[in-house]
């Protein structure tokens, strides 16, 4: 036997590798992740070949046996790896042939590392973007517990919107806080499509042209939970997609929650004073005393470019990569766990900060309520009065440079104007412009109830859908 013999390929060789190769081409320091998906992969594997009788059924139950000790192992941290173990798939398959002999040696038999490798990432991929998508709807659930808070109704709290970070208009808060919570429903909804278009098995393509003996991959593939096998055995062993997909799905996420974080350290600052977050969220200064500083907000928008990143650097790996398999695709694997596992810590520390800050209520609606949030108001009062809107739109617009010019109240401008009057003039009366809006979708409170069911329907439909897709 080869000085090489440690290695599950030392046949062809005869030495051993250098260890500059081994310190730059092994994976185990970050593949491991991958252990309950690789032995649930080669569950599956095993009990194909029993069905093909390339194992028989008491060798079969002993590596079945095999497996379920290294996955204890795993589960209670007391697995013990070798210098000879290249990534986490050698090391499992070296100890379930140290458990199980000679049938333990047949585990990797009509099976290639490319398609074992395939496999095991679309499992873990799967179950994790359901965990990222479980956070997701955590935080949408939140943003609706604050709307209601906030009220949806007459009476609801209400605050300035904004346009180029101008005050524009009056929104309800709840109108506010549901925007971000149909932007997180649509990633929801592209993370669920992307599991369904990622569930086909690559098991059974091995190297990448299939094999001689005489496996089915269909009853397999079924096994695992995915919707079918494989068509093209190029295609499944090379196809990397799926993680790519998942990428942009996060990091789409990641611009979504960093919005929200530009939001929140606005509005938590001593100048908008919209929000206060609890001590608990938040954090203090190494020097100066009286500081609080929103981290999670600032982190959440810092680190969207990390998951940007995560997502490009994949994409210029895979550009120039002809079929079928090359070693180049294991660079897939440490962005996506990176990206996977700052969203989901993203997401849970803002759905905290969320839930625990507090609104300061008379400091938003003051803002709200500047008169030159009403020149809309204004404009649209001329246009119902069968005033063309580019010439109602110029009147406002002359006055409200008259108001600033002079000092003068809007609303006393407007009630002493020929082109106004007192009707019009009491628009601009504190509160009085978020219940202007009226229009299906809009800001105001009456529309507000009827976007609440909206919501609270599509949340639902996305709990239905990611129950569907945990019980693959």
């Amino acid at each position: 036997m080869s000085e090489n013999s440690g290695h599950l390929w030392h046949g062809r060789f005869s030495s051993g590798p250098s260890d500059e190769l081994m310190a730059f081409t092994a994976s185990l320091p970050f593949d491991r992740h991958l252990w309950h998906d690789d032995i649930t992969g080669s569950r599956a594997h095993v009990n194909g070949l029993e069905r093909a009788g390339l194992l028989a059924a008491d060798e079969a139950e002993a590596v079945r046996r095999a497996l379920d000790t290294v996955h204890g192992e795993f589960a209670s941290g007391s697995f013990d790896f070798v210098d000879s173990d290249e990534d986490i798939h050698t090391a499992i398959e070296r100890r379930v042939t140290e458990i199980a002999g000679d049938a333990g040696a047949k585990l990797h038999t009509a099976r290639s590392r490319n398609d074992q490798v395939a496999t095991a990432l679309r499992l873990w991929t799967r179950r994790n973007l359901l965990e990222v998508s479980d956070r997701v709807l955590v935080l949408v659930e939140t943003l609706v517990s604050s709307a209601d808070a906030a009220g949806w109704g007459d009476g609801g709290i209400y605050l300035p919107g904004y346009t180029h970070l101008q005050r524009a208009q009056p929104v309800q808060l709840a109108h506010h806080l549901a925007a971000h919570a149909w932007s997180l429903l649509r990633d929801v909804d592209r993370i669920h499509a992307t599991i369904e278009r990622m569930n086909i098995s690559p098991l059974g393509a091995g190297a990448l042209a299939g094999t001689s003996l005489p496996i089915d991959p269909s009853p397999t593939a079924k096994e695992m939970g995915f919707r079918a096998a494989f068509a093209n055995s190029l295609d499944a062993v090379s196809d990397r997609d799926f993680v790519a997909e998942a990428l942009f799905d996060i990091a789409l996420l990641g611009v979504h929650l960093s919005r929200i974080g530009e939001e929140w350290v606005l509005w938590t600052t001593e100048e908008f004073g919209f929000a206060r977050l609890d001590d608990a969220y938040s954090t203090g200064s190494s020097m100066l005393p009286q500081k609080k500083n929103a981290d999670i907000a600032e982190l959440a928008r810092g680190k969207s470019g990390r998951l940007i990143g995560n997502l490009t650097g994949l994409l210029a790996t895979l550009k120039g990569l002809p079929l079928a398999y090359n070693r180049d695709l294991q660079e897939d694997k440490e962005p996506l766990f990176d990206s996977v596992t700052q969203v989901v810590l993203a997401l849970g520390a803002l759905s905290g900060m969320i839930a625990t800050a507090k609104f300061n209520q008379p400091r938003m609606q003051a803002a709200a309520d500047d008169q030159l949030a009403s020149a809309t108001d204004l404009a649209e009062w001329l246009v119902r009065r069968g005033v063309p809107f580019r010439k109602a739109h110029a009147l406002v617009g002359a006055l409200v440079q008259q108001c600033i010019a002079s000092g003068t109240p809007l609303v006393d401008l407007a009630a002493a104007s020929a082109d106004f009057g007192p009707e019009a003039a009491a628009l601009v009366a504190p509160g009085v412009g978020v219940s202007m809006r009226t229009s299906p979708g809009g800001a105001g409170p009456t529309p507000a109830l009827a976007q609440k069911a909206q919501l609270t329907a599509a949340i639902s439909v996305a709990r239905r859908e990611q129950e569907d897709l945990r019980a693959l």
